[in-house]
């Protein structure tokens, strides 16, 4: 083993220039995803806030009993959808509607009747802020006899769906599209690392050597190539989010899970590469 590992870093010497090459090569195309993965975090928190804002609300019908609307609570809280559930008044809603729409404060002061039905204001938990889930909760509170309308905003909800499922369809094209072209860069520096030790190959197939013994360098090679341009890429990646957090928005940055993602990422499709371009090429050495 220890061997096998000397013998895939001598490939780095015996050509520095193509191996830095090779390395910068792939280091950039992770780059290029991993900015779209910045942007695909970004964009996620900010659709999750936005989600967070997803709201079900139930008018009840007028002089609906305390002890009713209590007991409805405690059942609507209890749906594995609901995160929670409250009560407005119609006092508490003309009180808002007085603090919230400032320029109607005068004819809300002057209404000699509340005109605002009581409701309850349901939560969706995350994981659930849907166009089906929040469907399927507002039917259910339609069922209650006491409820007169049902209101979450449907549209809202279904743009805020094609949203987060644009933003994961992007960022997954994209990035499959980027580890393509790293696979076919590492695959050819492989492929020219093969080719010049054909000779070298041919001697050691003359004693005995096995496919899997000569393939091992290669592969461990390419890997440590990945490796080193998913390290690169990530250092990039963190230059260019500092800036943009210190210079235009404040942005969210990955976490070391998703780093580390970028990085074995990187070593993935290294030992990709190298697999697929040795397993041909040794054939015809």
């Amino acid at each position: 083993m220890t061997l096998t590992i000397r013998e895939a870093l001598l490939a780095f010497r015996r050509a520095p220039l193509l191996s830095a090459l090779s390395v910068t090569t792939i280091a950039f195309a992770l780059f290029v995803v991993g900015l779209f993965g910045l942007v695909a975090v970004n964009l996620r928190d900010a659709l999750s806030q936005v989600a967070e804002r997803v709201e079900i609300v139930a008018y009840l019908l007028p002089g609906t009993p305390s002890e009713t609307v209590t007991l409805a609570l405690k059942d609507i809280e209890s749906f594995p959808e609901v995160s929670a559930a409250t009560y407005v008044s119609e006092d508490q809603a003309l009180a808002r509607a007085r603090a919230e729409l400032v320029e109607f404060r005068d004819v809300l002061q002057e209404l000699e009747r509340n005109p605002l039905p009581a409701s309850i204001e349901v939560k969706v938990k995350a994981g659930y802020r849907d166009a089906d889930h929040v469907s399927a909760v507002a039917d259910r509170l339609r069922g209650f006899p006491f409820v007169d309308d049902v209101r979450f905003g449907r549209d809202w909800v279904e743009k805020l769906d094609r949203l987060q499922q644009l933003a994961g369809g992007v960022g997954l094209i994209v990035g499959a599209a980027f580890a393509a072209v790293a696979v076919i860069i590492i695959g050819t520096t492989i492929r020219m690392a093969v080719l010049q030790r054909a000779r070298e190959i041919a001697i050691m197939r003359l004693v005995g050597a096995t496919d899997g013994f000569i393939r091992f360098p290669f592969l461990l090679q390419g890997a440590i190539k990945g490796l080193l341009g998913g390290g690169l890429a990530v250092g990039l990646c963190y230059g260019a989010w500092y800036l943009i957090d210190a210079h235009l928005i404040h942005a969210l940055f990955f976490t070391a899970p998703q780093a580390l993602a970028i990085v074995g990422f990187g070593t993935l499709i290294g030992l990709l590469g190298s697999a697929s371009s040795v397993g041909r090429h040794l054939q015809r050495v």
